[in-house]
């Protein structure tokens, strides 16, 4: 019954989107197979190597048009540029007051001309460097009710602004400028733009709320709550990334419908594919109690910071937040910058993050899927076909691989499906 509610929900949300030139395109059930094709350019992150390339935690990683990798280190507050030859190009930010200096850093987006923009809670505002590096202006975060956060920032490659999305992956928070009285109803895709003084925030896409709402935000004797992210277990995740047209595709369900939407048009495009979420049941809930408890034990596992202080949810989160009733098939997404979307399913084990990864385009064509194990979801994609993949060997030292796709091979192989 409740799975049905959910469905029901989606419907409505759809039906409920402006209908003008809102396109439903139903994509294939089967999986075509596509035949991994990426070729390592560099590599930079070692524990012997420079001192510019010993990372402590690489928390973002990003590229400019030249094709220039921008590493994003949270423990020494630091971006270092990377060259597209693999080299040395320059460092900026640093932990402090002054200009340009972070307090709780997280959250950054690089522009197509190497800008840089930085979400700080210490300072409640955005840093925004200059394609050299150095340090233009702050602009401060507009006050809000309820749980101030910073998900992640991407950015908009026409103008002065970067987007991000209520409910995606919590990076950091703290409390508001004052407590919430009302409930959220949605959890929208947002752009933040960053022109004037203050930033200024317009909704491009109202994404669903699961049942239960959100919890972050809410007051506790007065005070803004700390909860863990209110997403319960095997629940749809708001995930979204930056098309080359400034639209945005994201996905906000546990069903496989990715959503494209334009400011001031809300979302004009919808890719489903006839998959179908597993139910939860208690064998499923023990699995991932199991596995929880095997990261813990091991130090792994998804991390937060909570005003500056980083940790790993432990197995309590699962009884603390609850477990959705369907396991949710999307688990990632990632745009490119010639508008793929590309899209990672649950693998063969709810609790498994890392399953078949789909390509799509943003005009709904449906190119193909890489198998489990094929190939990982890039961290990060770039001009001509590249890709950063940030790796951890067994002693935790971090690595930057950065990998060429050979689009031509998977075009030649795989050409366009016929379209119904």
């Amino acid at each position: 019954m409740y799975g049905k509610s959910i469905a029901s929900a989606l419907a409505v949300l759809l039906a409920a989107t402006p209908a003008t030139g809102q396109e439903v395109i139903e994509l294939p059930a089967e999986d075509r197979q596509l035949a991994s094709a990426l070729d390592e350019v560099y590599r930079v992150g070692s524990a012997l190597g420079e001192d510019w390339e010993q990372f402590g935690n690489v928390r973002r990683v990003a590229f400019d048009a030249a094709g220039q990798l921008y590493v994003f280190d949270n423990q020494a507050d630091r971006i270092t540029v990377v060259g597209a030859d693999g080299g040395f190009r320059r460092a900026f930010g640093g932990a402090g007051d002054g200009p340009g200096e972070f307090r709780s850093p997280d959250g950054f987006a690089v522009m197509p001309d190497g800008r840089v923009v930085v979400g700080d809670l210490g300072h409640r505002g955005y840093h925004i460097f200059g394609a050299d590096g150095e340090f233009e202006r702050m602009v401060r975060m507009a006050p809000e009710p309820g749980t101030a956060r910073i998900t992640d920032l991407l950015p908009d490659r026409g103008g002065e602004a970067v987007y991000s999305a209520v409910g995606a992956q919590l990076l950091r928070f703290r409390s508001g400028t004052t407590a919430r009285t009302t409930p959220p109803t949605s959890r929208p895709v947002e752009r933040l733009n960053l022109d004037g003084d203050v930033a200024a925030k317009d909704t491009v896409a109202e994404g669903w709320l699961p049942p239960g709402g959100d919890r972050t935000g809410r007051p506790i004797g007065g005070r803004p709550s700390f909860e863990l992210p209110p997403r319960q277990v095997f629940g749809p995740m708001m995930l979204a990334g930056v098309l080359p047209d400034g639209s945005v595709a994201f996905s906000d369900s546990s069903a496989y419908a990715i959503k494209i939407a334009r400011p001031g048009a809300g979302v004009l495009r919808v890719l489903r594919r006839p998959l179908q979420p597993t139910r939860v049941n208690e064998r499923v809930i023990e699995n991932e109690r199991e596995r929880r408890a095997a990261l813990a034990a091991a130090g792994r596992g998804p991390r937060m910071v909570v005003n500056g202080v980083e940790f790993f949810p432990q197995v309590e989160h699962l009884d603390r937040v609850g477990v959705f009733t369907e396991v949710s098939i999307v688990r990632g997404l990632r745009t490119s910058w010639d508008g793929e979307i590309w899209v990672q399913r649950h693998g063969s084990e709810p609790g498994d993050d890392a399953g078949p990864i789909d390509v799509l385009t943003m005009d709904g064509r449906y190119v193909g899927t890489y198998p489990a194990g094929a190939v990982a979801l890039p961290d990060a994609f770039g001009p001509d076909g590249l890709a950063a993949f940030v790796e951890q060997d067994e002693m935790g030292v971090e690595t930057v691989v950065v990998k060429r796709l050979r689009r031509s091979a998977r075009q030649e192989n795989h050409p366009e499906p016929p379209r119904d």
